[in-house]
């Protein structure tokens, strides 16, 4: 992979991989055309590495909520800190499950599955449709919200699937707040994207050769740099319920690339 394919696919992930339109599923149509050649194994690394960097910009930009919550949790009672992060580590358990279980089929999804991917754009199209009807509530998220949106998140691990999308769809459609599906949503995949790269460097899993290591890094900068600006322009849209505009953007990609697959 060269440097300039690597900044394209560090800059899609990274302005994707907030708005509702799924990072995954854009890479995976972005290495078709650029013509990647990887493995599904290395190609799945590659993406996992952008989501590392998107989780930092999410890191940098919740900084304050972050230290929040570490701060109330080493106060070590039952507080709004502890409940919240218990609230993610119930999210996260059933697409640990998930990635645990199904590991070599996942990585196959990420093998230019082109038509795979058009077909859960669709689907992402149709949730974000119900998503923008929903009515604005205050509600918080409980715990059976986050289990079920950690559901949602599991299944969005199909390239396609908007991860941000499925998550904060579904917190509308349960009737939390808007602001607060969305800033849960964000969190709630960074210890699953720590948790990947953790498990893949302690497994020796994550193998890289010499000459991938700098478009690996420069396309780990690019999507870290533009993650911090999409991150913050989804925390706006999401609080103006404009996420019909993305329904039509999902649902024309999506036939585009069903279409195309199967001529």
């Amino acid at each position: 992979m060269g440097i300039i394919e690597a900044i394209i696919l560090g800059i899609i992930q990274g302005l994707t991989e907030f708005l509702p339109v799924s990072s995954s599923g854009h890479l995976e149509l972005a290495k078709f055309i650029l013509g990647d050649e990887a493995l599904p194994k290395e190609s799945l690394t590659f993406t996992v590495v952008l989501h590392f960097a998107t989780a930092l910009s999410t890191l940098l930009i919740f900084r304050k909520e972050v230290l929040q919550i570490f701060k109330g949790l080493f106060q070590f009672s039952w507080n709004e800190e502890t409940q919240f992060s218990l609230k993610i580590i119930i999210s996260m358990i059933p697409a640990v499950i998930i990635g645990l279980l199904f590991e070599e089929q996942l990585e196959y999804f990420f093998s230019g599955q082109i038509l795979l991917v058009g077909a859960m754009l669709l689907l992402t199209a149709v949730l974000l449709v119900f998503a923008d009807k929903a009515k604005t509530t205050d509600v918080d998220t409980s715990y059976k919200s986050a289990l079920i949106i950690g559901i949602a998140q599991a299944i969005a691990m199909l390239p396609g699937i908007s991860r941000s999308g499925a998550t904060i769809s579904t917190s509308v459609l349960l009737k939390i707040d808007r602001t607060k599906a969305a800033r849960f949503s964000f969190l709630m995949v960074v210890p699953l994207i720590v948790g990947k790269i953790a498990k893949d460097v302690l497994g020796g899993d994550l193998n890289v050769q010499s000459a991938e290591i700098l478009p690996m890094f420069i396309g780990f900068v690019a999507a870290f740099l533009s993650g911090l600006v999409a991150c913050k322009w989804m925390m706006a849209l999401v609080k103006k319920s404009k996420l019909y505009y993305f329904s039509i953007y999902c649902a024309v990609v999506g036939l585009i690339a069903i279409v195309y697959s199967l001529s």
